[in-house]
């Protein structure tokens, strides 16, 4: 799920190991993979008492923080700078196309898990990477127009379609479900799903933008920081004010008991959060910033809550003082560890969550899972490098690329 800067453009970038700015970007990785943990493991509330906190703060918010990262690392990998057409191009993009199915394919695999348990977001992230390679060619000004017209249009424009779709099964994908039905299974990877990959190419815009920045100073930490957060409330605000003073909940409480909605699940999805996309029964449900509701105000509140904790780790990770350095190191070098190898961790913590060995209480369950996850990356990079999953993904997008710029 995460990518080094040389696995798709084959350019030679100067090795940094240990650089700040990858520091910060994996700690940030890190942060949303025990975000995302925490969610599946830990219970969620319910309607009388409200979400729990853990879920009040990571629900929704970790997995976009992950796709933002994702967009990131193929800036990363690509050079951080646009891509032109040519040989290059055919190249880069054949090493995308087989990194996305080489995740989705892991996606499928782990398909076998109760969507209670963990929905899996990798083969919906396989197909997001599919989507990057038209992304890679755009201008810096094109991919902003870009990702900022998705935000807005693309959650009007997916309210009208999903009307006309099936209802969508909000299982996770698998083999059988393939070969079985592959258009719906596509409909439901597209705009049906708990993770909906069109409206969700917002956050893939907002990685490569920020892949593109000079992510190595100060002051675009604090950009970022600033920038990020006030993105993050301002959206959430508006939210607030349509739901509120200018009385969009009546309107969708309305709406949902003329759809014969059961009692309760209106109040149930502005709190929780509908799963992947808000119902079609009204317009204002667009005004929604729940949890995985896929609207406007959802996508650039959490776009802005993934900007603004990276700007946040960049700017920890460049503090120099000693009096600090110290007990910031110890905070940041198991995050970043723990980011460096995500796809492994992640894989490995939806078979754990599907297991006969998770027999534990929840939080101690995931204490459990975080302490090993950790443990292993810090012994893992320090002896092999990069992760298991990680280094296999990384070994078949460099042969398609070697495979292609040799015919060209």
């Amino acid at each position: 799920m995460n990518l080094d800067e040389t696995t798709i453009s084959g350019r030679s970038h100067p090795a940094q190991p240990k650089a700040r700015r990858l520091r910060g970007v994996d700690a940030t990785r890190g942060i949303a993979l025990v975000g995302m943990m925490g969610v599946h493991a830990l219970y969620t509330g319910d309607l009388d008492e409200g979400p729990a906190l853990w879920y009040s703060v990571a629900g929704g918010r970790a997995a976009a923080t992950f796709a933002v990262l994702a967009g990131l690392g193929i800036a990363f990998s690509t050079g951080r700078e646009r891509i032109r057409p040519g040989a290059q191009g055919w190249s880069i993009a054949a090493s995308l196309t087989v990194r996305a199915l080489a995740i989705a394919f892991i996606g499928l695999a782990l398909g076998y898990s109760d969507p209670d348990i963990a929905d899996v977001i990798l083969t919906y992230y396989g197909v997001l990477f599919l989507l990057a390679i038209p992304l890679v060619f755009l201008s810096t000004r094109a991919l902003a127009v870009t990702g900022v017209a998705v935000a807005l249009l693309m959650p009007v424009v997916s309210m009208p379609l999903r009307v006309l779709l099936p209802a969508p099964r909000l299982e996770n994908p698998t083999f059988a479900w393939l070969f079985s039905d592959p258009l719906g299974l596509l409909a439901e990877i597209l705009l049906t799903g708990v993770y909906p990959v069109l409206p969700w190419t917002t956050y893939l815009c907002a990685g490569l933008l920020l892949g593109r920045l000079r992510l190595s100073t100060v002051r675009t930490a604090w950009r970022l920081l600033v920038g990020g957060t006030a993105l993050a409330a301002g959206a959430w605000l508006v939210s607030w004010s349509l739901l509120r003073p200018l009385g969009g909940l009546e309107k969708i409480t309305e709406a949902g008991e003329a759809a014969g909605m059961p009692s309760g699940a209106v109040d149930y999805i502005v709190a929780f959060g509908p799963t992947g996309n808000p119902p079609t029964s009204s317009w204002w449900w667009l005004a929604l910033c729940s949890q995985h509701s896929a609207t406007p105000s959802d996508l650039l509140h959490t776009t802005g809550v993934a900007v603004g904790l990276l700007g946040l780790m960049l700017l920890l990770a460049h503090v120099s003082n000693p009096n600090y350095r110290l007990a910031l190191d110890a905070f940041i070098e198991p995050l970043a560890a723990a980011g460096s190898m995500t796809l492994t961790l992640y894989s490995a913590h939806v078979v754990f969550m599907n297991s006969p060995l998770d027999v534990f209480d929840e939080e101690l369950s995931l204490a459990i899972q975080v302490l090993v996850a950790v443990f292993f990356a810090l012994l893992w990079q320090h002896h092999v490098g990069r992760g298991p999953l990680e280094s296999g993904v990384t070994w078949l997008s460099k042969k398609a690329r070697t495979a292609v710029e040799h015919r060209a």
